[in-house]
């Protein structure tokens, strides 16, 4: 049995599609309307409205035998009665600004479809309203656009193509890599031209980006290029560390395209065509000398991109951007990132590693000394912050000292043992030996004295103290004082004075420090060297 007129929504396009096999195979030559509309039980006035929309939609009989049912339905519905209607209009005149809508964020169809419904109650039912919106979108470049919302993504990539500048007094022939940055919602556009991909220029590209917009989005979504990228992967990807460490200054979750899934760019795709068309067109017969004219005369070229309507929108990208989309981005921050030296370095056995720019050494977890002896790390340095990597991880990070041979070190780096000994500090022996007596914290002070770099003393000042424990503090105290009187105040003169038990006062052996020398017939005095 044939749908009839009356059937529902879904029947009507089956009707249509009955119709519209009458005319693919040619009946309409050879039958009225009438006897069309009686074979498939419809209509004469059905069978004339699709045969006008027919000849209204400018299709050739060889196009329409290649179409499926459902596109030259979508063809003919286009050209019929309901699309000049007083309510398919009032519907109409709404797409552009639910456009910017959807942009906001929290804002559906299901929202739109209600606020609209309250200023027409005799409405589009919801899927009638889904159905005219998406087939009114689908005939520009809006349908991949929807799902931005304000304020979250940024889009960086480079053209495919380049541009060619000249350079210096000889007129050398260089080639300039064109970056390219587009916003979600608003497609704002950035363009600039730049030397190189390289993983500097690539951060200072992005980096200007930013500040052409005027605030931070929340994700940065690049391609898989090596600046960006290190590894690909589709569910951890490995990120350069100085574009991490980019990412991390602006406060910025890096979201990688797919590898070889163009749907995750398709936004920038369509902004390098435009590039191509309106940027690199217009410039294609012009000789520009250096880079800096180059990107000057890429600016107005740009403006007037982000200026111009879109193709079936009644206002700019600029526009848009401004209503929707500055509000949404987040403050910069007010320094630039520094860029980054990097090095390859080798551990060494205590889990240092040096900057030779400085001949200053940082230290690394300790273990990674055991991964191997010849282990090496990634050092990425700038003029405040030093920054380590093993296996694409940050293990390390000081701020940069340029003291020749010294040395930084993170005492969580440690061995618990080394960690101990690094609680030790000139206050804390001297503490303790005055707690036994002035005559060994004198003793002690010395020997920190006597070291340039007090911790090399540390072990002699230990070892010292440490004899109270096998001899008492009382023989320690006067052996101090003895070794003061010597002049000798090293571990090893305490340790004989103890063991020769020549601390205590009345030694005879020791009378010629207290008493002057006798007198003697064979004893010269000064006069004989007068």
């Amino acid at each position: 049995m044939h749908p009839s007129v009356g059937a529902s929504f879904f029947s009507a396009i089956v009707i249509a599609f009955f119709t519209l096999r009458s005319i693919k195979c040619g009946a309409t030559s050879a039958l009225s309307d009438r006897a069309i509309g009686r074979a498939y039980t419809v209509s004469r006035t059905v069978v004339t409205k699709y045969r006008q929309a027919y000849r209204l939609s400018g299709l050739t009989v060889e196009q329409v035998e290649a179409m499926s049912d459902s596109d030259l339905f979508a063809a003919l519905e286009a050209q019929n009665g309901e699309q000049k209607s007083p309510r398919y209009r009032a519907l109409q005149e709404r797409f552009p600004v639910m456009v910017g809508e959807l942009k906001r964020t929290g804002v559906t169809l299901q929202l739109l479809w209600q606020e609209y419904l309250q200023q027409h109650p005799d409405g589009y039912l919801y899927s009638q309203f889904c159905y005219h919106f998406d087939r009114w979108r689908g005939a520009g470049d809006l349908r991949m656009h929807i799902e931005h919302k304000a304020g979250e993504e940024m889009f960086v990539d480079y053209t495919g193509h380049t541009m060619v500048y000249l350079e210096g007094a000889g007129g050398e022939e260089k080639t300039a890599q064109i970056f390219l940055a587009v916003l979600g919602a608003s497609e704002l556009t950035y363009v600039e031209a730049s030397e190189s991909q390289e993983k500097e220029q690539w951060c200072r590209s992005n980096e200007r980006a930013l500040r052409y917009f005027g605030g931070c989005p929340i994700a940065l979504i690049p391609d898989n290029l090596k600046s960006a990228i290190d590894t690909p992967s589709p569910y951890e990807p490995g990120i350069n560390p100085l574009f991490d460490d980019f990412a991390r200054h602006f406060d910025l979750i890096i979201m990688p395209a797919r590898v070889r899934k163009p749907r995750d760019k398709a936004l920038v795709e369509n902004a390098v065509r435009l590039t191509y068309q309106r940027i690199f067109a217009p410039l294609r017969n012009q000789v520009l000398h250096g880079l800096r004219e180059l990107n000057e005369s890429i600016r107005p070229l740009l403006e007037q991109h982000n200026s111009k309507n879109f193709q079936r929108l009644p206002y700019s990208r600029r526009e848009l951007f401004e209503r929707i989309e500055r509000a949404a981005l987040r403050p910069l921050p007010a320094e630039e990132f520094p860029l980054h030296d990097t090095a390859m370095v080798t551990v060494q056995a205590n889990y240092h590693v040096e900057l030779r720019e400085d001949f200053h050494y940082y230290s690394v977890p300790y273990y990674l000394r055991t991964v191997k002896p010849t282990t090496k790390v990634k050092m990425v340095f700038n003029e405040r912050i030093v920054s380590l990597y093993y296996d694409n991880q940050r293990v390390a990070q000081h701020q940069r000292d340029r003291t020749p041979n010294g040395y930084t070190t993170e005492p969580a780096h440690m061995p618990a043992e080394h960690r101990d000994y690094l609680d030790w500090s000139p206050t804390r022996f001297l503490s303790w030996a005055s707690s036994m007596g002035e005559p060994v914290a004198e003793v002690i002070r010395k020997v920190l004295d006597s070291h340039r770099y007090p911790p090399q003393g540390f072990k002699v000042c230990f070892g010292i103290l440490g004899l109270a424990k096998i001899d008492g503090a009382p023989r320690l105290v006067k052996a101090c004082k003895r070794a003061l009187q010597f002049g000798t105040v090293s571990y090893r003169s305490i340790q004989n004075i103890l063991k020769r038990r020549l601390e205590e006062d009345h030694q005879p052996q020791l009378d010629f420090l207290e008493d002057p020398l006798p007198e003697h017939e064979n004893i010269r005095g000064e006069s004989y060297f007068g």
